[in-house]
């Protein structure tokens, strides 16, 4: 993949130049030549799958040999067999399901753009949504963010969700697939999230990507961050120079407040393998954030980072302070999410406010640059 670089770096440019880096990009940019085609696994490790078509779909073995085809509208179950997999009488070791036309294919419960795969696996099936990358963030955008948001916050969710299709296809992928359609990777429902607010958004910034030094950057993101965002080694190891914790536009957002209560039972059934727990000692990110916990029991002792923390607790956040409680533990957090990148929350306070999508973008990515995909 090559990448056009278009604009100088985004958070070193002053609001009253940003004319002239729309004039540059104007002039720097050519238009894409071709599509980039995401695979994306819907279904992993299951023991059937339910494939369809809104169209007459086109049924073919691994090699793309026909076997036969498959009526619109109707709902089959691919299943594992000696030869891989089967569908109706159909056998081969894999299988595709091409809807004619513009059809779209039906995955499991949800309808999507594209063709389908489905292969086996050690674990059982496997199914991936082989879709033109544009069209797979017509729905993340639906899915990640309201469609009914400001166009200028959309935008800004286009790109970082583009770029990070796009790092995760060159730096991550498997033989099987690309991503997944979950929060692990960026959620993806298919057409149901789609909206005119995400279609106009993805068609606005089409190609555009965050680059670091010319390299795709890994542009994580979340819902909030309760006030600041985080130094990326501070809750995962690998700092990164362009995820660095700035101030954020979401402290009062009510979403971003949550208060959760633990027994002190249930703590100790959570913090595996030291027993009941007796104390606990944490230690604060320079933003407030949970960075570890120590935790000491009648077993042992165990420390924690502040992300394995909000999950084995099922937090929303690592920003929270802990109090004592009648029933045990008393948590009062904000934010939702890790804290990394961009905040979906403050994306849309700051396009309330009249910044532009490049501006949000240069905010949260320090010393980044748009490049546009070269096909």
């Amino acid at each position: 993949m090559r990448f056009r670089l278009c604009l100088n770096y985004l958070s070193q440019l002053p609001r009253q130049h940003w004319w002239l880096s729309i004039l540059l990009w104007m002039a720097l940019v050519a238009p894409a030549q071709a599509a980039v085609q995401l695979r994306v696994a819907i279904e992993q490790g299951v023991n059937q799958v339910k494939v369809g078509s809104s169209t007459t779909a086109v049924v073919k073995d691994a090699a793309g040999r026909k076997l036969g085809q498959i009526a619109a509208m109707n709902a089959f179950s691919v299943l594992p067999n000696a030869q891989g997999v089967a569908l109706e009488q159909m056998h081969s070791s894999a299988m595709w399901i091409e809807p004619t036309g513009n059809g779209y294919s039906f995955i499991g419960d949800r309808w999507y753009r594209g063709k389908t795969l489905v292969v086996p696996t050690a674990k059982g099936l496997t199914a991936v949504n082989y879709v033109d990358l544009e069209q797979y963030l017509y729905s993340v955008l639906g899915s990640e963010m309201n469609g009914n948001w400001p166009q200028e916050a959309l935008k800004a969710q286009a790109v970082a969700a583009r770029t990070y299709a796009i790092y995760k296809r060159e730096n991550e992928r498997n033989g099987t697939y690309d991503v997944g359609n979950t929060t692990t990777w960026q959620v993806y429902k298919g057409v149901a999230s789609e909206s005119p607010g995400t279609l106009a958004a993805v068609n606005a910034t089409a190609g555009q990507v965050l680059t670091y030094k010319n390299q795709v950057i890994l542009s994580v993101f979340h819902a909030c961050s309760g006030g600041h965002t985080e130094n990326v080694e501070d809750v995962w190891s690998q700092p990164l120079p362009y995820l660095r914790g700035v101030p954020d536009y979401d402290r009062d957002v009510q979403a971003c407040q949550w208060v959760k209560t633990i027994s002190g039972e249930e703590l100790s059934q959570r913090i595996a393998g030291v027993g009941n727990v007796m104390s606990l000692t944490p230690s604060t990110t320079p933003y407030g954030s949970i960075k570890t916990i120590k935790f000491v029991g009648d077993r042992g002792t165990r420390e924690l980072k502040g992300n394995d923390v909000r999950n084995v607790l099922g937090l929303r956040s690592t920003r929270f302070v802990i109090t004592q409680d009648p029933l045990g533990l008393r948590l009062v957090g904000r934010g939702w999410g890790h804290g990394l990148g961009m905040s979906q929350w403050g994306a849309y306070n700051l396009a309330k406010q009249g910044a532009n999508y490049q501006q949000i973008l240069g905010h949260y990515y320090r010393g980044t640059s748009l490049a546009k995909i070269q096909y």
